[in-house]
């Protein structure tokens, strides 16, 4: 169900990542790995699944060179560290289009904060190479420091509390259902986010 906003019903906006700010494509990571291994992407995308592994290295509970060790069993390919990251790092693409523009004009009347599932390689990645997008946000809260990750309620509970404003004042932006609706079970205002086109609608109903 739709959320419901209006002026002067927020006092604090927090974003997902993947897909809400930055624009990802697992393909291209696929494509990168296969080139090194000398196979087709198809072949190692018919044996990607998202493992307990691949959960473990986004709360922090394994390291880059763990995760890319359990990544060799799981595709069947030797490939180096080093090339396991540069696959790992491809899949991110860039900015959304038209975030940065929003982010801007929300940052002049709210607190804007971060929440993502997310992993040591990709937070160095783009911590660097988005520095200016990401400066937008306070805080940014990710898997693998709080050692939680969406759509586990004690992982919002705890940036909820770490904001230190009412859930009923927070809208959260995310684009997987799973997590609007844990969202929403912890008392957010949830947006669930096809595009950047989701974020102005939003904006605009909160008066932003």
């Amino acid at each position: 169900m739709p959320v419901t906003l209006a002026p002067d019903t927020a006092d604090a906006l927090l974003f997902d990542l993947g897909r809400v700010v930055l624009e990802i494509d697992f393909d291209r990571a696929l494509a990168s790995w296969a080139r090194d291994a000398g196979c087709a992407p198809a072949e190692l995308r018919g044996r990607w699944v998202a493992n307990d592994a691949y959960r473990r290295h986004e709360r922090g509970e394994i390291d880059d060179a763990a995760f890319f060790a359990a990544l060799r069993g799981l595709l069947g390919v030797a490939l180096t560290d080093a090339q396991w990251l540069a696959g790992w790092n491809a899949l991110l693409v860039g900015e959304m289009p038209g975030i940065a523009a929003l982010l801007a004009r929300a940052a002049k009347r709210l607190p804007l904060y971060a929440f993502s599932n997310t992993n040591p390689a990709h937070v160095a990645h783009f911590s660097q190479a988005h520095a200016a997008l990401l400066g937008q946000f306070r805080r940014v809260f990710v898997s693998s420091t709080i050692g939680m990750r969406k759509p586990e309620l004690a992982a919002y509970d705890h940036v909820i509390a770490e904001i230190g404003v009412p859930a009923q004042r927070i809208v959260f932006f995310d684009d997987l259902i799973e997590n609007i609706d844990a969202a929403r079970a912890r008392g957010l205002l949830a947006v669930h986010v096809h595009s950047s086109a989701d974020v102005a609608r939003a904006l605009d109903a909160l008066g932003v």
